[in-house]
């Protein structure tokens, strides 16, 4: 069994528009903007990443912001809610701001005696904010959230699958304890973690499958100290059978890749370097910073941008 991963390191999604996701993330939601940068594979598309004050590991929302693009359908094969953690009491401040915002799809609840709240992002994306303890964590509060209320990083995120048995032992073997099951979902918490230590699978075997666009996640990462517990992990999983890529730069952190049985893209990323190491902590976010490769064609990367 894998005992290195730490909780979630952060959660990567798709968007139609940088501006749009930008105001949402800095403006609705209160989060830091911690780095502008491009998509490794596309450097005229933005890879913008929110969280708190120095995006620390269990905290960071990223988004590839592509023009245009389709909004994403709704399915199994996907991870459908992304759930950030709130301190106690918090929520009824969250639904009268979303409510001035004009979020759309708000719903209250409880779900394993934790009071949450869901709600639908700029291209549909699926979110909920939970009540819970701190646990040493502080949110960013110079985003006009005041620091009672303030999002202190993930609570976790749900998936949505037509057989959760597979990915529920994919979990178990990745370090998570399987916890409790309400209305056929069942959640699998990791102990010792960053504050960002459950996954929860929902089964829905007649549900039809997701298509991937504005508003999906595109891969879910999973954090380990360094490079050589990723290394570690990256063995256990091959050892078990898993098709896993080899190690890559990141620029912020090193990653490793790998697809679930459910369909859901898995990454494991080092806590390494951070996302100090090529700008000061308080200009964080705020110059576009290019991969090495990408530096000649700064002028051109800058034209084709979009200003935020």
């Amino acid at each position: 069994m894998i005992d290195q991963i730490k909780g979630l390191h952060h959660i990567t999604s798709m968007a139609s528009d940088a501006r749009d996701n930008n105001a949402f993330f800095t403006g609705t939601l209160g989060l830091r903007r911690i780095k502008k940068t491009v998509n490794f594979d596309a450097p005229d598309v933005y890879h913008l990443y929110y969280g708190d004050e120095v995006g620390t590991p269990g905290s960071v929302m990223t988004y590839f912001p592509f023009g245009r693009m389709q909004k994403g359908r709704r399915g199994i094969g996907e991870v459908g809610v992304t759930e950030f953690a709130v301190p106690p009491g918090a929520l009824p401040y969250w639904q009268d701001r979303l409510a001035t915002f004009g979020l759309t799809g708000m719903e209250g609840g409880r779900f394993l005696g934790e009071a949450r709240l869901e709600f639908l992002g700029p291209d549909g994306d699926g979110f909920a904010l939970v009540e819970s303890d701190p646990g040493g964590r502080s949110p960013w509060t110079a985003g006009g959230v005041p620091e009672e209320a303030g999002i202190l990083g993930f609570h976790g995120a749900r998936m949505r699958l037509a057989d959760a048995a597979a990915t529920g032992e994919l979990l178990t073997f990745m370090g998570y304890q399987k916890d409790e099951t309400e209305g056929g979902v069942t959640r699998y918490r990791i102990d010792g973690g960053n504050g960002a230590d459950t996954v929860d699978l929902e089964e829905l075997p007649s549900a039809r499958a997701a298509s991937q666009g504005a508003g999906s996640v595109h891969h879910i990462a999973f954090a380990v100290e360094n490079r050589a517990a990723q290394l570690d992990v990256r063995k256990a999983l091959m050892d078990t059978g898993y098709q896993v890529t080899p190690v890559i730069d990141r620029n912020y952190f090193w990653a490793i890749y790998f697809r679930t049985p459910g369909g859901v893209l898995f990454e494991v990323a080092t806590n390494e370097p951070g996302f100090d190491h090529d700008e000061d902590t308080a200009h964080l976010g705020e110059a576009l910073k290019l991969p090495e490769q990408y530096e000649p064609a700064r002028a051109r990367i800058e034209r084709v941008l979009p200003p935020l």
